[in-house]
């Protein structure tokens, strides 16, 4: 079932892209995005994280991303090690967490999103070198964005409707500043 806003995320733990297990209580009294991804070879979405790491200090010290992805820990260690990222990225194997937020899967949405998203899937590609090798995961999840506030409440709630399809970078940035968004 679908999440809203003016609800309250509850625990979620899960193993990290670095090996350790990751709780919410590591982030207790920040403003963050639990932003779900599709399978841990995505080209869209490892462009996304590309995009939130390098830019991730535009966001200030009171926020931060917590990144799921459909997929094992070893594919995904395979995968987001070379991101360096600051933030942690999270391994939901057996898509708990994926069910518990309603995510979505969609053919059409995997087939809309290439065909919009045409430039980024070739900059993914060609320019940056996240190539598909692997699908560990769901094809068809369609990616999801939820801006969270201090006391764990979902301000934003944004269910993607093609492959593509995130919160804009600076509606988050502002968010991240403490901007009503």
């Amino acid at each position: 079932m679908r999440r809203s806003v003016g609800e309250t995320i509850g625990a979620i733990r899960l193993p990290a892209v670095d090996g350790m297990d990751f709780g919410l209580d590591r982030i207790a009294g920040k403003r963050f995005m639990l932003s779900f991804f599709r399978f841990a070879a995505c080209p869209f979405c490892n462009l996304r994280i590309h995009e939130l790491v390098s830019r991730f200090d535009e966001f200030g010290d009171n926020f931060t991303i917590v990144a799921l992805f459909d997929s094992s820990p070893a594919n995904l260690r395979r995968h987001a090690q070379r991101h360096h990222s600051p933030f942690p990225i999270l391994a939901d194997e057996h898509n708990v967490y994926y069910r518990e937020y309603g995510i979505e899967r969609s053919l059409t949405g995997t087939i809309k999103g290439a065909a919009i998203h045409m430039p980024s899937v070739l900059n993914a590609l060609f320019v940056k070198g996240y190539w598909p090798t692997s699908f560990g995961g769901k094809l068809t999840t369609m990616p999801a964005n939820f801006l969270v506030d201090e006391q764990r409440i979902i301000r934003v709630a944004h269910y993607g409707t093609d492959e593509g399809d995130h919160l804009p970078f600076e509606r988050v940035k502002a968010f991240s500043w403490g901007k009503q968004v």
